[in-house]
């Protein structure tokens, strides 16, 4: 072969496109914009979802310690949670119903006071699990300690009658005083404290 056949052509260094036009600067800018967007989004968006989560449950978390650090019987229903869990069945007819929980690393406690009739009574003592023949009259079974903490006062002058109700661990343990001054409508003191 000759020279003539291959003609000799100068060595060129390759350019990124291969021949095409270099980038237009806004087009490069554009790129660059829309890539940092994506990266933003893409780390941005789980980030602040996350700030928020933290932040609602860091609320969550300071409105129940507040709950628990209340101090004092709160007016109106513990919550059907907290029935089921004390097992401090509150008849559909109570009335003046206050109640207040404690937790601490020994025992959980409601506390709960309510007025009632007669046959409230008797259906709160039954889904208790005892009954009117358990009460014990002139017998308070609201410890002082508790008195202290509910500001609760039995004394003299109103027919009293308790009653313990005790359950196998994990279930709780019920201290009821009830006064019975006014039989047709019976006031009920509550302590029902849960060990684990």
């Amino acid at each position: 072969m000759i020279e003539a056949e291959h003609p000799v052509v100068p060595h060129q260094s390759e350019s990124p496109g291969d021949g095409e036009p270099p980038e237009d600067r806004r087009h490069v800018f554009k790129r660059r914009f829309i890539t940092a967007t994506i990266i933003v989004l893409l780390i941005g968006i789980p980030a602040g979802y996350l700030l928020i989560s933290a932040g609602q449950s860091r609320r969550s978390g300071q409105d129940k310690e507040a709950e628990a650090a209340a101090v004092g019987l709160r007016e109106g229903w513990p919550s059907k949670m907290q029935r089921r869990i004390f097992e401090v069945p509150i008849p559909g007819n109570g009335q003046g119903v206050q109640y207040y929980e404690t937790n601490n690393w020994k025992a959980s406690r409601l506390y709960a006071k309510f007025r009632t009739t007669s046959a409230g009574l008797d259906r709160f003592l039954s889904q208790t699990g005892t009954g009117r023949a358990a009460l014990e009259p002139d017998r308070i079974t609201i410890s002082p300690r508790d008195i202290k903490i509910t500001g609760w006062s039995f004394g003299p002058g109103e027919h009293w009658a308790g009653t313990t109700h005790s359950n196998k661990k994990p279930r709780p343990t019920q201290n009821i005083t009830v006064n019975m001054t006014d039989p047709a409508s019976p006031v009920v003191y509550v302590v029902s404290a849960a060990t684990p």
